[in-house]
């Protein structure tokens, strides 16, 4: 059921990809679409409501460095790739794991990001691994690659079930309540959700699986665009302001 189901995503979002004949990139604007709930890589200041964070930080001087203002929502996970081959935005960035079944459907910039996933579970459960999940309930938000290591543990029926939550912050919260027993999940927003919520009964089990990479999505209908934004990365990196970015929000990590 749940290939199929990954089947039905694919064949919608390829779909899209044909019939979309226009693109958002306005004169002077670079439309951008995130889900800002991965701290530290995009999150909604309490105080201000600014979206803050890593990839919001690195778009917007990939703007400065391509002369372009950049407008950013902020939109359901579910909705990006949808939004995107619509044709409503020009690029998502969202701490989006570049993996195949994605770039059938959209283009990638070249990585930006190297991560890991990582088990977050009560402290003292004995929770610590994939292989301590068997027989447990596992907590992920959707369609990430958290849900997609679920999905494959519960389909060789490794794992109990899988909860699939729209945000971080309530998947964490399903294991507090004990509603599920894990959370499967990018290890830097592990580190980044346990520093901000340091009174949680949670830890993680550090790395748990092979590296994965972060990229920009671009509609396969633009080209061009995909080739400024990898030219303003490059250009980033070379100038120092990338790793001055990376200092500023994982240097205490």
């Amino acid at each position: 059921m749940l290939a199929v189901k990954k089947l039905s995503v694919l064949f919608l979002v390829l779909s899209l990809v044909l019939s979309v004949g226009s693109l958002a990139l306005g004169q002077g604007v670079l439309k951008v679409a995130t889900e800002a709930g991965f701290m530290p890589f995009e999150y909604v200041d309490a105080e201000t409501g600014a979206l803050l964070g890593f990839d919001m930080d690195l778009i917007r001087e990939i703007g400065n460095v391509l002369g372009l203002e950049v407008q950013i929502d902020n939109i359901a996970w579910d909705g990006l790739i949808p939004a995107l081959l619509n044709g409503n935005y020009d690029c998502l960035i969202a701490g989006i794991t570049i993996t195949d079944e994605r770039k059938e459907a959209v283009d990638f910039s070249e990585p930006y990001f190297e991560s890991v996933l990582t088990v977050v579970a009560k402290t003292g459960g004995g929770i610590s691994s994939l292989d301590d999940l068997a027989g447990k309930i596992v907590a992920v938000q959707i369609n990430t690659t958290g849900d997609f290591t679920a999905s494959d543990l519960y389909d060789a029926g490794d794992v109990k079930g899988v909860s699939r939550f729209d945000t971080v912050a309530d998947a964490m919260q399903a294991v507090i309540i004990g509603a599920a027993d894990a959370v499967v999940i990018d290890l830097p927003v592990a580190e980044a959700y346990l520093e901000a919520n340091p009174s949680a009964p949670l830890n993680h089990s550090g790395p748990v699986s092979d590296n994965e990479f972060y990229g920009i999505a671009v509609n396969k209908n633009n080209k061009d665009l995909l080739e400024k934004i990898n030219g303003a990365l490059a250009t980033l990196k070379a100038q120092g302001i990338y790793d001055a970015i990376y200092q500023k929000w994982f240097g205490g990590m």
